[in-house]
């Protein structure tokens, strides 16, 4: 008797433990838990205070699949890496390609369109492609940021910026390889038309050195080696909560400001598309869209998410420019040339 017992409740735990395994086979029919995910990033969004360590554990934890992530500098230096992989692509997912790199990904044929469900949620505005090649996960406004404890009277237009009182006292991105680079090459022609080799010029003599991407740019100006900087108008709320000072401070031109929408795109043949996949709807939940205000200081494309009280001093300019995605597809290279030509004289 008592072995029939010990026999039964052994025949008890197999059956249990076969019907467990059975339920957690056909959970991850598609995604197991040895699915991996590479992910190509800028260095802002992989350092340590920004996005990707809030929002990776989290999707780790939720999908079981282990992400590994690779910064290539600035975002356009990410997308260069991805290019000059792209007969062999390594990376399942690209962030950080904005609606001015666009162009350059799509005639390079880099990304495979994938529409999410969680698109739904995202104003029609943001969505910059429309064939959903690129999703957009936030956005913002770049910004002249200011030291106002160097500068007391901020310059108030970009004509404004050329004046000599700002003799080398502007860093600047290299458009070519950075993306706020390449915005604010494009909010001069936005603002100047052809006319822009025009204003590069002028401006050369405020220019104290163009930098290959944002981090090392912003870097020179909060350590002293110029009052001011291209950034975006949310950094001052970065130094508001995490330094408790108002001394950063963005020039708001009413003329307006160059919009950036920063979007993430599965890369042609991925190693890991299911996984991807996940990926590309996990960025528009909840779960990330609510980490991006306060790491990677940009604003979420949801609209559910409520933003921290450090962003009243993130002004909201009263105008956007932004230029079509297809002008920019046509004359970049060319506009890009013209840039160097000016910049180089």
């Amino acid at each position: 008797m008592k072995k029939s017992t010990i026999l039964f409740a052994v025949l008890c735990i197999f059956l249990v433990t076969d019907i467990s395994a059975g339920g957690t086979k056909e959970q991850t029919t598609k995604i197991t838990p040895q699915d991996k995910l590479v992910l190509y990033a800028y260095d802002s969004f992989v350092s340590e205070w920004g996005t990707g360590p809030k929002v990776i554990p989290l999707f780790e934890k939720k999908y079981g699949i282990k992400v590994t992530v690779q910064s290539a500098g600035d975002a356009g230096q990410v997308l260069q890496k991805a290019i000059m992989e792209k007969d062999h692509p390594e990376a399942d997912i690209l962030i950080g390609i904005d609606n001015n790199l666009l162009s350059k990904a799509v005639s390079e044929d880099i990304f495979t369109p994938y529409k999410p469900e969680g698109i739904k949620n995202v104003p029609k505005s943001l969505i910059f492609d429309p064939s959903y090649r690129v999703i957009p996960f936030d956005y913002g406004f770049f910004a002249v940021i200011y030291d106002s404890d160097k500068i007391s009277s901020p310059p108030k237009s970009l004509e404004d910026l050329c004046d000599s009182r700002f003799k080398k006292s502007l860093i600047l991105m290299d458009p070519r390889t950075s993306s706020p680079g390449l915005g604010f090459l494009l909010w001069t022609i936005a603002a100047y038309g052809d006319a822009f080799p025009a204003y590069w010029e002028r401006l050369k003599p405020s220019i104290l050195t163009i930098t290959e991407g944002w981090d090392s740019g912003y870097g020179l100006f909060t350590s002293g080696e110029a009052p001011m900087v291209l950034s975006y108008t949310t950094s001052p709320a970065y130094h508001v909560e995490n330094e408790h000072t108002k001394r950063y401070q963005a020039a708001l031109f009413s003329s307006g400001h160059y919009m950036q929408i920063e979007g993430l795109g599965i890369v042609k043949n991925a190693p890991h598309r299911k996984a991807a996949e996940k990926f590309i709807e996990f960025a528009l939940s909840k779960d990330f869209q609510s980490k991006i205000p306060l790491t990677n200081w940009m604003y979420p494309v949801s609209e559910e998410v409520n933003l921290p009280k450090s962003y009243a001093y993130a002004p909201i300019p009263e105008k956007n420019l932004l230029l079509p995605a297809r002008m920019v597809s046509e004359h970049l290279d060319t506009w890009l040339t013209q840039w160097t030509n000016a910049a180089s004289k």
